[in-house]
């Protein structure tokens, strides 16, 4: 059997912005966090700065783009 592709579209947005934790749930960067910073609050790029635990309606669609 052929060996399963990565989606190319996540594999460039979540390469390394994703990381498993030990009981298996993935973490993900916050959006709006890449540009137009000046017109952002400290608090709000503050608070984008930090990871946040994927929803569990999106863990099957992503583990299987990413071929995990």
């Amino acid at each position: 059997m052929a060996k399963l592709k990565t989606n190319s579209g996540a594999k460039k947005r979540f390469t390394l912005t994703f990381t498993l934790t030990g009981s298996g749930k993935i973490k993900r960067k916050h959006a709006y966090h890449s540009h137009i910073l000046t017109k952002k609050t400290k608090k709000q790029k503050r608070n984008l700065d930090h990871f946040a635990i994927l929803e569990k309606d999106d863990l099957a669609r992503v583990k299987e783009l990413l071929v995990l």
